[in-house]
């Protein structure tokens, strides 16, 4: 193998596309700031139990795990930023028991590619919200996200809800155990409505609940959907809650295209209540997820209600608008002595300045000024290109 090879699904960002990547993420984080969130940046590396991979197993086949040579113990790449957030809400921001706003953008490490083409190193941006279970928080945060998308010029996702409380309230009633709620969790997100009729009557579920599993599935489509779910879902108070939270997004975000999928549970295990993701024509997957996960803090110390989304700012670069180099000022090599205080007045106020190596060779690249002696002074004049 040669000793250039990058290991598969990882690449370099190039300097233009760098400069993309870095003048969205400013952006960005100036966007949430002027929401009111706070960044926060969590290590790469930390214990792997502190990463959850003990309780979401999705999440720990994701994780590269390897020994710390100091402690012996085993340590974990992050695959996924949000539990460190939560991590941080319960445990170093404790003394505040109000409304915590926390963002982040960072690096994360993924064992094996979601998809065929994603990279394992996703450039993960979000924004996270604790303290409060209201469905504002959520309204809150779906506007955030979607404000996001327009500095990728998406001006009009198409706004996907879910809501895992709703199948999490039946696999309870049913008195599912813990395999046969994954089992079904699966076919659900494959929408195999014939296979979950067969798990159904293979576990000899009571009618009722053999019904409403096999329903959920179908239960996708514009926001009509919602009575239609009211009216064939069993009458239990916390899946009319989920459906009146739905309603209650829906009528806020009138103005865009929105998508109910029921059975879209392609989530976390720390996932609780609400889902939404937004899609565009231009692309194959979701653009950002998002959702809630209330008491994820228990597991570092602090409880609390909890809704957030994020993104893959790597999936963008193609898409980000054009970040051109600025021009600098050169300097020949035979002049730096003689002009160290000009040089750093000129890098002090932020002008790039390069130091020429090679003046021979009338070399401009990356500048279209020049500073020369001239008159007895420090002069910059234009290079001829």
């Amino acid at each position: 193998m040669q000793s250039w090879q990058l290991p598969e699904n990882i690449a370099d960002i190039l300097p233009s596309a760098a400069r993309q990547v870095e003048s969205a993420r400013e952006k960005l984080l100036a966007l949430f700031r002027v929401h009111g969130y706070e960044l926060v940046s969590p290590p790469l590396l930390e214990y792997s139990t502190s990463l959850l991979t003990r309780i979401d197993e999705g999440l720990s086949l994701k994780t590269i795990r390897i020994v710390d040579q100091l402690s012996g113990r085993q340590l974990g790449l992050r695959a996924d930023i949000t539990p460190q957030v939560a991590r941080i809400d319960a445990h170093l921001l404790s003394a505040n028991s109000g409304i915590n706003r926390l963002c982040y953008a960072g690096s994360v490490v993924h064992a094996r590619p979601d998809g065929f083409l994603s990279t394992r190193e996703p450039l993960q941006i979000g924004a996270e919200l604790y303290g409060y279970a209201g469905i504002e928080a959520d309204i809150e945060l779906i506007d955030l996200m979607l404000k996001s998308l327009t500095t990728f010029n998406i001006n009009t996702p198409t706004l996907s809800l879910g809501h895992i409380g709703i199948f999490n309230t039946l696999a309870l009633a049913a008195q599912l155990n813990t395999q046969q709620a994954t089992t079904l969790l699966q076919q659900m997100q494959n929408k195999d409505r014939q296979a979950i009729a067969e798990y159904v009557r293979h576990w000899q579920l009571e009618p009722l609940w053999a019904t409403a599993f096999t329903i959920l599935p179908t239960l996708y489509g514009p926001k009509e959907v919602l009575q239609l779910a009211l009216k064939q879902l069993p009458d239990l108070p916390a899946i009319k809650d989920a459906i009146q939270q739905l309603q209650q997004i829906c009528t806020y975000f009138s103005e865009h295209d929105i998508f109910i999928d029921l059975s879209e549970l392609q989530v976390d295990t720390y996932h609780t209540g609400l889902l939404f993701a937004a899609y565009s024509n231009e692309w194959p997957a979701a653009l950002a997820r998002g959702g809630r996960y209330d008491g994820l803090g228990q597991y570092f110390g602090r409880s609390r209600p909890a809704s957030g989304f994020s993104f893959d700012l790597r999936d963008f670069i193609k898409h980000l608008t054009p970040v051109e180099k600025p021009q600098g000022i050169k300097v020949s090599i035979h002049d730096v002595a003689k002009a160290r205080k000009e040089i750093e007045q000129l890098r002090l106020g932020g002008e790039c300045v390069i130091i020429d190596y090679t003046p021979e060779h009338q070399n401009h690249k990356g500048c279209n000024r020049q500073l020369v002696w001239h008159e007895q002074q420090w002069q910059i004049i234009p290079l001829s290109q």
